[in-house]
């Protein structure tokens, strides 16, 4: 055993001791130890993570799903990996996530940690940890109240990864923000070669549409969503940087899934969307950058299982669930692009809560754009939440048939209305806190085994 402090084993026993209790008494609480373990011994996330290869993973949109398919790939490959699966993403909760995992009498070795990391949080991190990479994700404006625009956003990020100039950055080379940083970082990035669809112009509530460098309005040779995708200035020649890993060719898209070419590997997605290539490409770089062959790659991105919120398949009785996390415009929106791509009937509940983790100002849903899902199929449209009363105003606007509307705060009601109802799909759209209570709901009634 590697010699510690008695403030450090105090510092773990205390932490181990809150988690047991955490989870069978509380049936919940992943950042808690980690703040009891900070109490006793403020420097602990270096004694505890030491001997691990650390993957960092922050931005806006995708941290867990894409955190998720790295480990997968990694532990397919034959690594240790360890990971905070459940989204604990703070200081706290990622100390508490080392210790979980730490044993007194064995020391860690050619073992990686993949690490979600909320973007605020970096620098508490790097203040103790030096990645082998950081990757960025993207930056979308999301909870306003506490993070602010997108460069202050990138800002909060950059004051971590200042402190760790020998971490290699991995960066979406789309994300017109994430281009010429400045850093002493060795960096390489990933996007897309080819379009999704044929647009090439922001929408007119998309971030950051003007050029970092000398303020003028990007053109683009193609957009993906929102601002990211082939961008270019035309007053000062700012453009995106050369693609390490590519999306060189998009064969199919489905409700289910993305077929994708990405460099030379045909890959299969097991998750819909745009923003799942995204993240599929990111976890690809990541794994080639560690060396991990393309077979393992492919063979783990097409198992890749959808959990906590992200896409996660249920089932409650005769009906299938999907759940899907939004919390921003440029997320919403993207989860509104899957919904179109069903052709048959469907049905889809809107949950929207206003709690802190959620962002206290809600007025952000007046910037999706519900219109483009007015003309579908769906036949019930439940409406939940703490404030269920906007969301269905701005569906109304939106010009969604106001007949069809279920509006339910109690999840009893609420999933009795859904159970007998006529289709047997639904997708549940659902804010951060709104998706961790109903799904605490739906494991209390069994509907879901693993709540964590």
């Amino acid at each position: 055993m590697t010699k510690i402090s008695i403030k450090s084993i105090l510092s773990i026993l205390f932490a181990k001791i809150t988690e047991f209790l955490s989870k069978h008494i509380l049936k919940g609480g992943s950042n808690f130890p980690g703040k009891v373990a900070l109490k006793v011994d403020k420097t602990i996330l270096k004694v505890v993570s030491a001997g691990y290869k650390v993957i960092l993973v922050t931005g806006t949109n995708g941290k867990t799903t894409t955190t998720s398919m790295i480990s997968n790939i990694l532990k397919e490959k034959g690594f240790n990996v360890i990971t905070n699966n459940t989204g604990a993403n703070l200081y706290p909760g990622i100390t508490a996530c080392f210790i979980s995992n730490y044993k007194f009498l064995k020391k860690t070795q050619d073992s990686y940690a993949v690490i979600e990391v909320d973007e605020a949080n970096v620098k508490f991190i790097t203040e103790y940890i030096t990645p082998e990479i950081i990757t960025i994700t993207n930056l979308f404006r999301d909870q306003l109240d506490r993070y602010g625009e997108v460069y202050t956003t990138l800002n909060k990020i950059l004051e971590g990864i200042v402190k760790v100039p020998t971490s290699k950055l991995i960066l979406n080379g789309d994300e017109s923000l994430l281009g010429k940083l400045n850093l002493d970082n060795p960096v390489s990035y990933y996007g897309f070669n080819v379009p999704i669809t044929e647009n090439s112009s922001v929408d007119l509530n998309a971030d950051s549409k003007f050029c970092k460098i000398c303020k003028a309005r990007y053109s683009y040779n193609f957009v993906t969503y929102n601002h990211l995708g082939d961008f270019y200035c035309s007053e000062c020649g700012y453009k995106r940087p050369e693609l390490s890993y590519a999306v060189n060719k998009i064969f199919d898209l489905t409700p289910e899934s993305s077929s994708v070419l990405i460099n030379n590997t045909e890959v299969l997605v097991s998750q819909s969307g745009a923003y799942n290539i995204y993240n599929a490409l990111c976890a690809y770089a990541i794994s080639k950058e560690l060396g991990v062959e393309d077979k393992i790659i492919k063979n783990s991105l097409q198992n890749q299982s959808s959990s906590f919120g992200r896409q996660e398949q249920i089932q409650i009785e005769n009906k299938r669930i999907q759940i899907i996390l939004v919390k921003n415009p440029a997320g919403y929106n993207q989860a509104l692009d899957t919904l179109c791509l069903n052709k048959n009937e469907f049905s889809a509940a809107f949950l929207l809560n206003d709690n802190y983790a959620d962002g206290r100002d809600v007025s952000w849903i007046w910037d999706v754009d519900f219109e483009k899902i007015s003309s579908l199929p769906i036949q019930s449209i439940f409406v939940s939440g703490i404030r269920m009363y906007d969301m269905a105003v701005r569906l109304k606007i939106a010009g969604l048939d106001k007949n069809k509307f279920i509006l339910e705060e109690d999840y009893d009601k609420l999933t009795e209305q859904i159970k007998n109802s006529s289709c047997s799909k639904l997708y549940i759209l659902a804010t951060y806190t709104a998706m961790i209570n109903y799904r605490k709901y739906l494991h209390s009634k069994g509907y879901i085994d693993k709540l964590w």
